[in-house]
């Protein structure tokens, strides 16, 4: 299928490299030395102009001796590191902000690092590393692909080895990276909606309170100016990323967000109109896990999927015939369509909704356990963690009988170990209303019995007293002062006030009452408005 290319924003990434030892540190050093302290630079790369900058800084590593714990010697006096700025020649070409920095550190096994106290903590290095540098590489507007050729290129104009970058060892990590596609201010509404994918994603996908959670929806920039869509995210870990896109691994933030002066620029400015993207989330993934650089092919398809999909999903064409259809090119995304990208996934969060409301539904029509309503009462008015005890305690139930009630709502609840939750913050909304509904009920069965005795011992009789338990049931507020016109004012809870008017009268007539007191009866409506009971029983 075709799709429209994405483009690359930012980058992160920690690329180390043993192959040569300390030989790559040790030719910085000697260039900065020789260059008095910094070294520019310029070369091409696929035809375009770039330059490089060699520059240093002070270190905190703490200074090893005359040798490295390797035995290398080591005759600089002073500890520093490198950095290699790599950016767009700005007399030649005009691509705005296409750069990146690449900060050069030895490492070896041991090594320690000074901190701000005055102690040290350890630097950590790969178990069986030996020596070697890491660069810490952070760019934007780059393709993920081009940063080690253009490392090298760059570290060659500046009389260092470019070789030494070019195989980057099996540890390398990525550590932030993000692909985008810029669309028209008129056309992204239903990517940021209420209703849209990346709201439904961040509600429909998530556990209640396990987890991360962030959904953000913020309308009105930096200035309070009030902008549709300004920031607007929502973010998945690995369990929940993987709900939506099955073959998925690596937690990402989705969003749809503006420049910060995008409403103060014309329409004819790509700044005037917003990105939809998709960024790994890092602090996400399991402690044991990492993305590493031999993963960067996949994140790339991962990225850019996440990113079709919801635009697909929010009803955008993702591959124009002609034109540019919804997106709008700007320095570093240009809305090519061809094959090279991944097919977009029907995310099919309609489906996801239907199956969370259906188990609510099903659990509310069967009729829940008074345990079971306990645990759902508790789970929605508690916001912090919740376990069985903490349900058995509060209602001075069991624990086991706790514990019984939610295996018995295992699609409703999610258990690990000591917590529960709910399964969603849809099912949770859900829920939220089924409990308040059945409070309410509570509520008017109360009311209603109250009535009736009040009614009773009012001398109104049994046929009276019927009536008033119906209106209770109903949302019906009755005053029937003997000296004055019969009043029934309805709740909001009455969707059909004329019905409900007509049910009434039946009820009152059934009951011997005189038809025609009802029919004067001054009525308030669930809006307020006045009128009289015969006009609903003509």
């Amino acid at each position: 299928m075709k799709t429209v290319t994405l483009a690359p924003h930012e980058f992160h990434a920690n690329l180390l490299y043993n192959s040569d030892g300390l030989a790559p540190f040790f030719a910085c050093d000697s260039e900065v030395k020789s260059a008095g302290g910094a070294k520019l630079a310029q070369f091409q790369h696929d035809g375009e102009q770039w330059r490089a900058r060699l520059s240093y800084q002070s270190s905190n590593i703490v200074h090893p001796g005359e040798t490295t714990p390797q035995g290398t010697d080591w005759q600089l006096k002073e500890m520093r590191e490198y950095r290699i700025r790599v950016f767009r020649d700005p007399d030649v070409d005009h691509a705005g902000q296409q750069d990146f920095t690449a900060h050069v550190a030895p490492r070896w096994e041991g090594m320690r690092g000074e901190k701000d106290s005055g102690g040290t903590v350890e630097i950590p290095v790969p178990d069986g590393f030996g020596e070697g540098v890491n660069v810490r590489v952070k760019g934007s507007n780059i393709a993920f692909e081009r940063y080690v050729p253009l490392l090298c290129e760059a570290a060659t104009v500046l009389g260092i080895n470019g070789r030494y970058f070019e195989e980057p060892h099996q540890f390398s990590n990525v550590q932030d990276a993000e692909r985008y596609a810029r669309i028209h201010k008129d056309a992204s509404g239903p990517v940021h909606a209420r209703d849209g994918p990346i709201a439904s994603m961040g509600h429909l996908l998530e556990s209640d309170r396990q987890g991360y959670r962030k959904i953000v929806q913020n309308d009105d920039d930096e200035h309070g100016q009030n902008v549709p869509g300004y920031y607007h995210t929502a973010t998945l870990d690995t369990r929940r990323v993987r709900e939506a896109f099955p073959d998925h691994r690596l937690p990402k933030e989705v969003k749809h967000y503006y420049a910060r002066e995008a409403a103060s620029l014309p329409d004819d400015d790509p700044l005037a109109h917003p990105k939809v993207g998709a960024s790994l989330q890092v602090s996400l993934l399991d402690d044991d896990d990492t993305v590493r650089w031999s993963d960067t092919d996949r994140l790339r398809r991962e990225l850019d999927q996440t990113v079709l999909s919801v635009l697909a999903d929010a009803g955008l064409d993702v591959a124009p015939g002609s034109g540019s259809g919804p997106f709008v090119e700007d320095a570093y995304f240009e809305p090519e369509v061809d094959h090279s990208g991944p097919d977009p996934i029907g995310i099919d969060l309609t489906r996801v909704r239907q199956s969370q409301e259906s188990v609510v539904v099903r659990h509310v029509a069967d009729g829940l356990a008074p345990t079971q309503w306990e645990a759902l009462e508790t789970l929605v008015t508690d916001g912090g963690e919740v376990s069985p005890d903490d349900i058995a305690d509060q209602h001075g139930r069991h624990v086991e009988s706790v514990r019984r009630a939610l295996r018995e709502m295992e699609d409703l609840v999610h258990r690990k170990y000591a917590d529960v939750s709910l399964r969603s913050e849809h099912i949770a909304g859900l829920v939220h209303d089924a409990v308040s509904e059945a409070r309410e009920a509570t509520r008017r069965a109360t009311e209603t019995v109250g009535k009736a005795l009040e009614a009773a011992e009012r001398g109104m009789g049994e046929t009276m007293s019927a009536f008033i338990a119906w209106a209770a049931r109903h949302g019906v507020d009755v005053d029937d002062a003997q000296d004055a016109r019969l009043r029934l004012r309805f709740g909001p809870e009455v969707e059909n006030p004329d019905k409900a008017i007509r049910e009434g009268f039946d009820v009152w007539t059934d009951a011997g009452l005189p038809e025609e007191r009802y029919r004067q009866a001054k009525v308030r409506f669930p809006n307020g408005a006045f009128g009289d009971a015969w006009r609903s029983l003509r």
